[in-house]
């Protein structure tokens, strides 16, 4: 993990191997942003001069490179755009410091030590700079050489190289003293290190990531930040009656698992249980997925892994909320013991389910969480999960969507993630969508109408949900594995998609702000 720090130091004299500046789109050009004073001054009051000649215009996402003069202790100045600057008296946006931070640390990939001089006034811009940079930092290196001795995949000379993350930030303008600022970098190192968790476990291939090996990674999380932790394996799952749960996992070698993750404090008033969708790999059991959609599938967890980072995040936080999480962990696999399409299970909640398709398997280990979790009469339950491909061709691959049987409460989820800066959308639950699940077998079909697919999945989930419980169903399917180039502080592969809302909403609930 980078470390990050705060210094009173002057731009002008402290020793990195880069400083990073903002520079914004100005009525007339590229404008220095706040904080970058001593660097421009380095640069005779002519540094958005010199960035100008070089095509910067300070557009967000974009980072320009200059030899430092004379006058700095550094080689190299970064100067990262902020995008329109704000109008007189105004600050520049959380979310938009978040992300050239995060441009920064991306660029800065290989260097030891860098120093950010963005605009820190206040305690939420410290916290909004260190975020980015300390998101913007994530690599994932756990199956790659060394840069030294990687070889190349294409035979040319020089590109197998893996370089490492930004090894330490240095923070100029904030206040190490200040106790806003300090807790503002405390909570962004505690948070972006479970975010970097979280990215870790989607991005591990699931040769080495299945049910158990996932289970006792959240047991040792556990008990490292002071969480109890429970797992429930294969065959006391059979002795429950999780039929959900055991009907996916049947096909696999790998058994599934039930985990329970549970954070209290003393004077805690609520209680919200978060359950996120585990599968570890999803083939789409016999229903197969076909080439093309199953090389990345290994993200299937992703709502499990948001799940366990937002739970230990709360902890580490000392939130005044109890907070239990649910992991429905299994591995969705075809043999000659898999579910076949027609089988009836019987889920925990005694409800049985026609299963019309093996690839609607989230669902169906999600009731079983579900129930489960209803059964300790929480005050919400929030399930995550990377549900159905219908939410990413209705919303696409960087919001995800929000539904809930409470309209405020649903409400309240948008603007907290709207507020975090997870991209995200209210959407409806249509009754007249129930009618397509119905079944001449059992209770329930896990299909139903393939129009409107991802709010048949969300109506499928309620009916599991407690009576008089308030709930939410996060489908994250297009944010939390991004495949395309990096952008911002998301990186290539799992991004940690919905965690800081999750944790947000935590932090607002144990404040009383939810009702």
């Amino acid at each position: 993990m980078t470390a990050l720090t705060l210094s009173t130091a002057g731009a002008a004299t402290l020793r990195a191997d880069a400083i990073v500046v903002g520079v914004a789109k100005g009525a007339k050009g590229p404008a220095v942003a706040p904080g970058a004073e001593a660097v421009d001054k380095a640069y005779d009051g002519k540094l958005a001069s010199v960035l100008e000649s070089l095509g910067a215009t300070g557009a967000e996402g974009e980072a320009t490179k200059l030899p430092a003069p004379s006058g700095l202790k550094v080689p190299i100045v970064i100067a990262v755009g902020l995008g329109t600057a704000p109008e007189k008296d105004e600050a520049y946006g959380a979310e938009t410091l978040r992300r050239a931070a995060g441009v920064a640390a991306r660029t800065l990939s290989g260097a030891k030590k860098a120093a950010f001089a963005l605009p820190t006034e206040a305690a939420e811009d410290v916290e909004a700079v260190a975020e980015g940079a300390l998101l913007g930092a994530y690599a994932f290196t756990a199956y790659r050489g060394t840069e030294k001795t990687a070889k190349s995949t294409t035979g040319a000379k020089g590109d197998g190289g893996v370089k490492q993350p930004l090894g330490e930030i240095t923070l100029l303008g904030a206040k190490p003293r200040d106790k806003a600022h300090k807790a503002a970098v405390e909570r962004a190192i505690s948070l972006t290190e479970e975010i970097n968790r979280a990215r870790d476990l989607i991005n591990t291939p699931p040769n080495d990531l299945y049910p158990e090996t996932f289970a006792a990674i959240a047991t040792a999380a556990g008990k490292e930040h002071g969480v109890k932790v429970q797992v429930t394996d294969e065959k006391a799952l059979v002795k429950g009656g999780y039929g959900g749960l055991l009907g996916v996992g049947q096909g696999s070698e790998h058994g599934p698992r039930l985990v329970r993750l549970e954070y209290t404090h003393a004077k805690a008033k609520k209680t919200i249980a978060l359950v996120g969708k585990g599968i570890t790999y999803d083939s789409g059991g016999i229903s197969l997925k076909p080439p093309g959609h199953n090389e990345t599938m290994k993200c299937d967890m992703s709502g499990a892994a948001a799940v366990l980072a937002a739970v230990v995040s709360a902890a580490r936080l000392g939130l005044q909320v109890n907070v239990t999480g649910w992991l429905a962990l299994a591995e969705n696999m075809p043999s000659g013991t898999a579910t076949r399409p027609g089988d009836v299970l019987r889920m925990y909640s005694g409800k049985t389910v026609e299963v019309l398709n093996t690839d609607a398997e989230g669902r169906l280990v999600l009731a079983d969480a579900i129930t489960r979790a209803s059964e300790e009469k929480p005050d919400a339950i929030v399930d995550v999960a990377t549900l159905t491909g219908a939410m990413v061709v209705a919303l696409g691959n960087r919001t995800f969507g929000i539904m809930s049987n409470d309209e405020a409460f649903r409400t309240s989820v948008h603007e907290i993630a709207e507020e975090v800066g997870e991209a995200s959308w209210p959407m409806p639950l249509p009754t007249e969508l129930l009618k397509g699940m119905d079944s001449p077998t059992a209770d329930i079909a896990n299909m139903g109408e393939r129009m409107g697919g991802g709010l048949v999945a969300g109506l499928f989930l309620k009916e599991f949900v407690g009576e008089g419980i308030t709930w939410a169903h996060l489908d994250i399917a297009g944010p939390a594995y991004h495949e395309g180039a990096p952008y911002g502080y998301t990186p290539k592969g799992g991004t940690g998609s919905s965690i800081r809302t999750l944790v947000k909403l935590a932090e607002r609930t144990a404040a009383g702000d939810l009702g």
